[in-house]
């Protein structure tokens, strides 16, 4: 098969199992938490580096914001041979118990973006693999990490999540908001593939929290380290999954 035109990667370039976090620059905090690691590709906002885990060979690709981008690096990765996507993001919260830098793995993902309805319908359910999702619980667990696991809405819009929505989607028992999960296990299912998802909570729109509202850095203290504590989770589900 060609080389893809927007990750510019060709058959043979990727593994099987990626990774998938959204900024290109957290796919080298990712690969720095891995034992060796190699740039095969870089355009726009998608860097694409192979990496080894615990004797574990995985590509880890950005997908910049949202699901229009997310989906291209779905559909290109999966023609050139990657099978399970697990996106490790960040999120905001949507319910008062869930705090800045806690960790939610999704369940499903309400389709509040255009992307997957261009796929299909909006009635079909946007769902992790089970695999993938129960690899991200129990890594969790057997690292005595606490996680949030439940529903959770990708939405397009993230300067227009006024309180109408934020109120709506909180009364619907929704744990997060994100911008790319619904479309990357849309796509994955449909494909015949996998996908899951793991995210750090970043902000909490019922309290009026946003990411970088009170600091010159995107993300709060807490939700760095944890951050890197969800990377370490997503590695070690794709040992599990391997």
């Amino acid at each position: 098969m060609a080389k893809q035109p927007h990750l510019l990667v060709e058959e043979g370039d990727v593994h099987d199992i990626a990774l998938l976090p959204g900024d290109p620059g957290r796919v080298d905090r990712i690969a720095d938490h891995c034992d060796d690691s190699e740039v095969v590709a870089q355009n726009r906002e998608y860097k694409v580096v192979n990496a080894t885990y615990e004797g574990v060979d995985l590509t880890i690709s950005s997908t910049g914001i949202g699901c229009p981008s997310a989906a291209i690096a779905v559909e290109e990765l999966s023609r050139v041979g990657v099978e399970t996507f697990l996106r490790v993001g960040t999120i905001g919260a949507l319910q008062e118990d869930i705090e800045v830098g806690d960790m939610i793995v999704a369940t499903g993902a309400a389709k509040e973006e255009g992307t997957s309805k261009r796929y299909e319908s909006e009635v079909y359910p946007a769902v992790p693999d089970y695999g993938a999702l129960t690899s991200l619980v129990q890594s969790a667990e057997d690292n005595d990490e606490e996680v949030h696991v439940g529903p959770i809405v990708s939405d397009d819009a993230f300067y227009n999540e006024d309180e109408d929505f934020v109120e709506d989607w909180n009364d619907a028992g929704l744990l997060a908001v994100e911008m790319e999960a619904a479309t990357v296990f849309s796509l994955a299912r449909r494909k015949g593939l996998a996908a899951g998802a793991i995210c750090t909570v970043d902000g909490n729109l019922v309290a009026g929290t946003q990411k970088g509202a009170d600091s010159d850095d995107e993300l709060p203290e807490k939700a760095k380290n944890n951050v890197a504590r969800a990377i370490d989770i997503s590695l070690d589900a794709v040992t599990r999954l391997a």
